[in-house]
């Protein structure tokens, strides 16, 4: 069924071409040269075979080839089919190519064609475009010749498909080898080892056999092979791809057969817009909507297909505002470890990392559909491993991540079957391009559709279809002179707060030349809320603000943010009132980074401190740290049967605190005493005062007996004395209890030269293993601060937060809204 059905297609494809061939009008006397390639040392394409050339000159045209010897077609076989070699050119009124003409070898009043990669105003072909316009040579773009509804008729598509796939099975057996694994992928080279595809195929065949034998690791699992698109690249990858023992799996069952599928044989399945793309309002995918309007939908392609794909060959054009198939955020996410405890691994036999081993992006486009892919790679050095944790790559087999093939001229490495191919699309429309005259008006020629459509210049002049080039260059030209004075377009952060943590931050930013590091410190922060202007104009210049300021000017810093569409970043918990914006953050499209959440606090929890002696040498105490209960959703683990999270001080701290809580000075509302334009005020007065003592000059022995009544024992009040909360030095009067002993404790208890401060982080976890034993497994993390330079709590601050901001400006982050870290 299948096979009729591919010579039906055939049959019509074959028929209409020769129809269109045939029908031309006397080409007798026209001479036509092929010139030779020379923008890459591994281009050996020509846009037309021998075969071709012979049927040109028995319609008695004059074929000049350039002579070459890196073509893949040989020179004689072209003398042979009735050409010319012969190194000038210039007798021929149409030169054609495959790849752009260094601009000294053009020849004034002519007509090229060729791929000439400046339709996008590309910057680096721009030189060219002017040589074009200048010698009055009409140029032919092939990617501009397309039908009707816009899809291109001469192309490499299919045989940039069928390399891609040969590159990427190769690639991957390499990449298995790296990871402790021998499979028959190993026996498979690179395209261009390859004399012929037929070749490829058998290499792909004897691979096959292996595998159908049942000799790849079992531990690797099933191997599944998403392919995007429906196109010539994906036909002609999916054409290799059958020459092993394969089965073709819809959508819904890709999830079953990656985890418990055979690994006897692969698995593909062909992708189609449907089958990922939805409204983000909810509705299905329309075709003619998403064609107008892309940016209405969604992909869910990485939550609904890509976690289940080991390989995936992409071959789908990326157009501006389209959704991406794989964004960096998403990478981070399918690149992590997978537990299949079904698999048979052993120290010998290693599980795989991770699902996803391998993405072949035959499209090439930097920044497009993958947009971790920003840059090509080449025949020379083909593939690189993406590390999306670190968000970078490397050229090698070995280490973490994922691998990566994006070569942007891969038919070359099959030259003979891309220049056939190539030829049998083009030569409909040769006669057209052949009786092309340069030195004529563009509207005197009346060429056919298709290749009307593809002159892109004419007459020292773009024609109307393309002369929005001329306004794009203008943009890029623009850009380009505001670099010039100092004005190109770099990461700018604004921190708002100049405390210690600030410095750290500002150190760990600025370790990346390319970004701008702004410090609005405290006369700026005083002013704030009475100069709501000068927030503004400083907002408006960041890409970023990161705000270390009280938490109780966030939301009103976010709400500029929000007003100025600038993303934020906070070092403090999500507060109810940062939750209220959420939606008008969603909706103004920027992203929100926040601690973990904010908890209500438990009143009693410090008289359940107990010891805990994990770090020898240091006595610590630690006692639960309000409501623990949330952090089951939050780190997504819904079936621990106790969670505590708690806080680690050093032993006798939670004693005095409870003694300072019962003489209330941590209420944090506001005390009459306390007023600061009100009566000098000692510690002794303002204890007494909180002890309902009228008589300041009370006996000190009665004093303490009273303060160690009333905070519960001798040890807190010791404790207390200790502080010398009892002494007649003045207070500081901060309006609240609690800021004033803050105020007093800050200065009391400052570190003195060669003094440091300690974090510590202990994470505890115990197992009941199926067998009924239990274990206790224990990490920590300890920060000592630098008596010379930043405290340990600045670094553990800051450095987290400053680590998620340079994630936000490399787009590793992007969720819009209100976030958390741990997210």
């Amino acid at each position: 069924m299948l096979a009729t059905s591919s010579k039906k297609l055939f049959f019509a494809y074959h028929s209409i071409t020769k129809r269109c061939y045939m029908a031309t009008t006397n080409m007798n006397g026209k001479i036509l040269a092929i010139r030779r390639e020379d923008q890459s040392v591994w281009e050996r394409r020509a846009p037309l075979a021998p075969s071709h050339v012979k049927k040109l000159v028995k319609k008695g045209v004059k074929v000049i080839v350039q002579p070459s010897n890196r073509r893949a077609y040989p020179m004689q076989m072209y003398q042979n089919a009735g050409a010319k070699i012969q190194e000038d050119i210039s007798e021929a009124d149409v030169v054609i190519g495959v790849k752009q003409v260094p601009i000294d070898q053009l020849i004034p009043h002519k007509t090229y064609a060729f791929f000439s990669h400046t339709i996008k105003a590309q910057e680096a072909n721009m030189p060219l475009l002017d040589a074009i316009l200048e010698k009055n040579i009409r140029l032919i773009d092939y990617e501009r010749m397309v039908d009707e509804r816009g899809n291109r008729l001469v192309a490499f598509g299919k045989y940039a498909g069928a390399a891609g796939m040969i590159n990427i099975l190769h690639g991957l057996g390499l990449r298995l080898l790296a990871l402790g694994h021998h499979t028959p992928l190993m026996h498979i080279g690179p395209a261009h080892n390859y004399r012929n595809i037929e070749m490829a195929r058998q290499a792909l065949r004897d691979a096959g056999y292996e595998i159908s034998l049942g000799m790849m690791p079992k531990s690797i699992g099933p191997l599944t092979f998403v392919f995007t698109g429906t196109g010539n690249v994906s036909q002609g990858a999916a054409d290799l791809f059958q020459n092993l023992p394969y089965e073709y799996v819809p959508v819904s069952a890709l999830k079953k057969i990656s985890e418990h599928g055979a690994t006897n044989k692969v698995y593909g399945c062909e992708i189609s817009r449907q089958d990922h793309l939805v409204k983000k309002d909810g509705g299905k995918y329309n075709a003619e909507e998403y064609e107008e309007h892309p940016e209405r939908y969604i992909s869910l392609f990485p939550l609904k297909i890509a976690p289940y794909a080991s390989v995936i060959v992409n071959g789908i054009y990326y157009a501006v505002n389209s959704p991406k198939l794989i964004t960096i955020p998403d990478a981070k996410a399918l690149l992590q470890p997978l537990y299949t405890p079904w698999l048979p691994v052993s120290i010998g036999s290693p599980a795989l990392p991770h699902k996803l081993l391998a993405i072949c992006d035959i499209s090439a486009d930097p920044g497009g559909s993958i947009e971790f892919v920003t840059e090509c790679t080449t025949i020379d050095t083909p593939f690189c491993l993406y590390d999306a944790d670190q968000n970078k790559d490397t050229v090698s087999f070995k280490g973490p991540g994922v691998l990566v093939c994006s070569i942007d001229n891969m038919p070359t490495q099959l030259p003979r079957e891309s220049t056939d191919y190539f030829g049998d699309l083009l030569m409909p429309y040769i006669k057209d391009i052949i009786c092309s005259d340069a030195k004529k008006e563009f509207e005197e020629k009346n060429f056919c559709p298709e290749v009307a459509s593809a002159v892109l210049a004419s007459n020292g002049k773009l024609t109307p279809n393309f002369e929005y080039i001329a306004e794009l260059r203008r943009r890029n030209r623009a850009k380009n002179m505001s670099a010039l004075h100092g004005q190109t377009k770099t990461p700018k952060v604004l921190i708002l707060g100049a405390g210690h943590v600030s410095e750290p931050m500002v150190e760990y930013l600025s370790r990346d030349s390319t970004i701008g590091v702004t410090v609005e410190c405290e006369p700026l922060l005083l002013d704030v809320k009475e100069r709501p202007d000068l927030l503004d104009e400083a907002i408006q210049q960041a890409d970023l603000v990161i705000s270390l300021l009280p938490s109780n000017l966030h939301a009103y810093v976010l709400q500029h943010c929000i007003s100025n569409q600038t993303n934020m970043l906070t070092a403090s918990y999500c507060t109810p009132d940062m939750k209220e914006l959420h939606d008008a953050s969603v909706e103004a499209g920027i992203t929100v980074l926040n601690e973990v959440v904010e908890i209500p606090a438990g009143g009693t929890l410090l008289e359940k401190a107990v010891d805990f002696d994990f770090l020898p040498g240091l006595a610590l105490e630690g006692f639960p740290n309000r409501d623990s209960t949330l952090y089951q959703d939050l780190y997504g683990i819904h079936n621990a049967v106790h969670i505590e999270r708690g806080t680690l001080r050093y032993k006798g701290f939670s004693n005095i605190v409870i003694g300072l809580q019962k003489l209330g000075l941590l209420d944090h509302e506001p005390h009459t005493s306390l007023h600061p334009k009100g009566p000098e005020l000692t510690w002794r007065q303002l204890i007494c005062s909180l002890l309902n003592q009228m008589d300041a000059t009370l006996f000190y022995d009665n004093l303490k007996a009273l303060v160690a009544e009333r905070v519960g024992s001798e040890e807190r009040m010791e404790g207390i004395e200790t502080l010398g909360l009892l002494k007649d030095d003045p207070v500081a009067k901060m309006g609240t209890p609690l800021d004033t002993l803050s105020y007093y404790l800050s200065k009391k208890l400052k570190f003195e030269k060669g003094e440091k401060d300690l974090i510590v982080m202990r994470h505890s976890i115990r197992v009941l293993w199926p067998d009924g034993s239990r274990e206790l497994r224990g990490i920590s993390l300890v920060c000592y601060g630098d008596p010379e330079g930043y405290t340990a709590m600045a670094k553990t601050v800051s450095y987290p937060a400053a680590i998620a901001a340079k994630m936000i400006l490399d787009g590793e982050i992007q969720t819009k809204g209100m976030s958390l870290i741990i997210n």
